[in-house]
């Protein structure tokens, strides 16, 4: 079936006592047992709940993996999915990731003696020439926040696979409807649901899918022991933003591939990072891995961060906000937000400067989209 019957239909079948065609919010903290001896599929919603259960399958089934399981954020999906993780271990990671991930990788797994070693760019010699006897994973974050580079998932799966390290792909930026990296050989794919997956920017979740048993068993076993699994209400809000994530996706990506097309040409723009661009260095790597290029896209200023500033405040529809994936278009300063927390050194490595600017495009009119951008960067 096609991808937009799987999430409207799979594992969301209508409900056998009542015929409802959406599933119940099984809003509740336990279940009754018939017997002291009986042990029910579900008898508490954090070992497992009817509402979540549907949302897993059909993260599973959207990504082509067997197994999904949904957290209470995207920084507790990776911290999930990192688990596979033991002390002394190591990390091959993007050198352009998340900020969340990255405060994983040092706040939390370097001090219980987990090693980070970020690969200098995304090309698979450097993510290669990073890997040690010691590393167990190797992390992708592709397209990158906020850089917007990519990185060849297939070849270095293939790598990985010959070492036998794992390779998980943060694909939140993507969604499965663009880009389904377990099909070009990764491992682990955690989302952010909070972005693309719910897409209205009322919801807090994440996710991981994967289809080896071993893993799945190991990340399952830490969502019952650790607890960070997402409320029913919450997992029927994602549910309900995957069944039209195609309609989404499509005019999100319309949108920001006619906006990157436009600031290009701008003269107060220095560059304008989306995959989508022929321009982009990686845009073939974008046309083989992806089946198309995104919502996300961004900017470099000529005017550093003081034209940042004004850019920011000259703007009536865009949003200034943290997030992304909605359905409204948001902004943000990625060295002064999003990556705020890392020290100017950090950034600088990283290439995230001052000058730059994140767009979510959102599913407002494109042309009402130009004309805000176009009066707010005049002068």
């Amino acid at each position: 079936m096609q991808f937009e019957t799987l999430a409207i239909h799979d594992g969301q079948a209508p409900d056998p006592q009542t015929g409802s065609v959406t599933v119940p919010v099984y809003q509740t903290s336990t279940f009754g047992r018939e017997a002291l001896s009986d042990r029910p599929e579900f008898f508490y919603s954090r070992i497992g709940n009817p509402t979540r259960q549907a949302l897993e399958s059909t993260l599973a089934l959207l990504e082509n993996g067997r197994h999904g399981l949904a957290f209470a954020s995207g920084v507790a999906a990776a911290l999930a999915a990192m688990q596979v993780l033991k002390p002394g271990d190591h990390v091959v990671a993007g050198n352009d990731i998340y900020g969340g991930s990255y405060r994983i990788f040092e706040q939390l797994l370097r001090p219980w003696g987990v090693s980070t070693t970020y690969a200098e760019n995304e090309s698979s010699e450097a993510y290669t020439a990073a890997v040690t006897p010691a590393t167990k994973l190797i992390w992708l974050e592709t397209p990158s926040n906020p850089l917007l580079q990519l990185t060849d998932i297939r070849a270095i799966s293939d790598v990985a696979k010959k070492r036998g390290i794992v390779t998980a792909v943060d694909n939140t930026f993507s969604s499965p409807y663009f880009q389904r990296p377990l099909d070009l050989g990764a491992d682990i794919v955690v989302h952010s649901t909070t972005k693309y997956l719910s897409g209205h920017s009322d919801v807090i979740g994440g996710a991981v899918v994967t289809s080896d048993e071993q893993l799945h068993k190991i990340i399952k076993n830490y969502q019952g022991a650790a607890g960070a699994v997402p409320a029913p209400w919450d997992c029927w809000l994602v549910l309900r933003g995957l069944k039209t994530l195609k309609i989404r996706m499509k005019e999100h990506e319309a949108s920001a591939l006619h906006l990157a097309t436009l600031l290009e040409k701008h003269p107060a723009v220095e560059r304008v990072f989306y995959p989508g661009l022929s321009s982009h260095p990686q845009h073939g790597l974008a046309k083989e891995q992806m089946s198309g290029f995104g919502g996300m896209l961004t900017i470099a200023l000529k005017g550093g961060l003081p034209a940042v500033e004004k850019l920011i405040a000259g703007v009536k529809l865009f949003v200034l906000a943290d997030s992304l994936g909605g359905v409204e278009s948001l902004i943000a300063s990625p060295a002064k937000m999003t990556l705020g927390a890392l020290t100017p050194e950090e950034r600088r490595r990283r290439g995230c400067t001052d000058n730059l600017v994140r767009l979510s495009i959102g599913l407002e009119s494109a042309a009402d989209l130009e004309t805000d951008l176009l009066q707010a960067l005049e002068g």
